[in-house]
Formats: C-alpha cells, structure tokens, sequence
C-alpha cells in the first residue's frame, strides 16, 4: 500500500510541493513546527534512512541543504534544523525547519491550525528564494 508521500507525490492527496526531481521531492509539512517547515522524501518508498542508497541519501541531503538556503533567505532565522525521526510515516522524510530556538525542534510545537492561504504564501515566498540546480 502507498504511503501518503507516495499519494501527496501521485497527486492522489493534495500538496504543496517545493521540490521535485527524478530522486526526491520535497513539500511544506501541513503542521509545521516552524513557518517554512519542509519534507524531503525520496520517491522510492523506504522506512529507514539507513536503508537508502548511499546516492540516495546523498542527493536528498543536496536538496535539503538547497532547500535551507531558501529558508535562511526567506525567514531569516538564527539557523536551520535538520531532522530525520521517521516514526509518523513509514518513509524516509527529512524534516527542513527554519528555527530560532530548540522547541521550533520539537513536535510538540506544530501548528495543527495553519490555513492552507498561509501554507501557499510560504510555499510561493520558498519558490521565490530557491536556486535550483541540475
């Protein structure tokens, strides 16, 4: 069965996609912890990170480190967390946090209420600071 990446990714559940490419693609969460909050999940639907390819893991941390040198533009935090838990779903996602403070780490912080007007502007505002690569 299909994890709902896999679904958000099919366009079988809505998403706002950030990132996509042969390998990866990567979407804001829809309960951020921080405004910004980014998933980079690999197309290939794998549980563990340490189960991906060595190029795997390689070109979604390339992506996620792009995809934080939007959000450092665009939100202009302190730094940017990096985060991999990946109990929520059964497929790798790297969490990309703009963050000022350790709790913008902390799930127990995510905004269950954030409006889909919010999500869009913050997906546009990312978009307008990405530099995409080959």
């Amino acid at each position: 069965m299909a994890t709902i990446f896999t679904k958000i990714h099919a366009r079988e559940i809505p998403g706002h996609i950030l990132w996509e490419d042969s390998t990866c693609f990567a979407f804001l969460d829809i309960r951020p912890i921080n405004r910004g909050h980014t998933l980079v999940v690999p197309i290939q639907e794998i549980d563990m990170w340490t189960d991906l390819s060595e190029e795997t893991a390689t070109h979604c941390m390339k992506i996620a480190k792009l995809i934080g040198e939007a959000q450092m533009e665009a939100f202009k935090p302190k730094r940017v967390g990096l985060m991999i838990a990946g109990f929520e779903v059964p497929h790798v996602h790297l969490h990309v946090i703009p963050i000022n403070d350790m709790s913008h780490l902390d799930f127990a912080n995510a905004n269950a209420d954030v409006s889909d007007d919010d999500l869009i502007a913050d997906l546009n505002h990312l978009k307008s600071c990405l530099v995409k690569t080959d």
